[in-house]
């Protein structure tokens, strides 16, 4: 018997699934690098025991939104469209005028699935602006980007 065929393929689910706390200090990180990684986090793609089908990632507390740099002239330039569902609803507002704490929040929701699950894994994302965040008896780690 062949000593690899021995191994079986590990699919995590609710009960097995380790979920941990994160804290993201977004002062100076750019907002999509910092954003793909966080979404990656949320998802559970850094884990050895990733399972696409289930919500295998972590929890991550982003504090000082505020602080977060959009490179270029995309905080003047860059929209956002939305619609209201009425015939000519189509809205769209400059990244300037959107809240801090939304902006991040767009752009993580964008790189998660478009499904449950998807819907699913955005409620594990908490971003305040400042430095505290009501989650102190969760014991986040910190977690630092290269950018």
């Amino acid at each position: 018997m062949n000593p690899l065929s021995t191994y079986k393929t590990i699919s995590a689910n609710r009960a097995t699934a380790t979920k941990c706390w994160y804290v993201v200090d977004a002062d100076g990180q750019t907002l999509g690098r910092m954003s793909s990684q966080i979404a990656m986090i949320i998802r559970g793609k850094n884990k050895p025991s990733f399972t696409p089908h289930v919500d295998c990632g972590d929890n991550v507390i982003v504090i000082n939104a505020e602080k977060v740099v959009l490179t270029g002239q995309k905080m003047d330039n860059k929209e956002y469209l939305r619609h209201t569902g009425y015939p000519g609803g189509q809205r769209s507002t400059l990244a300037k005028n959107v809240r801090p704490e939304k902006l991040i929040e767009m752009a993580i929701k964008g790189m998660l699935p478009k499904n449950r699950l998807g819907r699913k894994l955005f409620h594990n994302l908490f971003v305040y602006e400042g430095t505290t965040h009501p989650h102190e008896a969760q014991q986040p780690k910190e977690l630092k980007f290269d950018n």
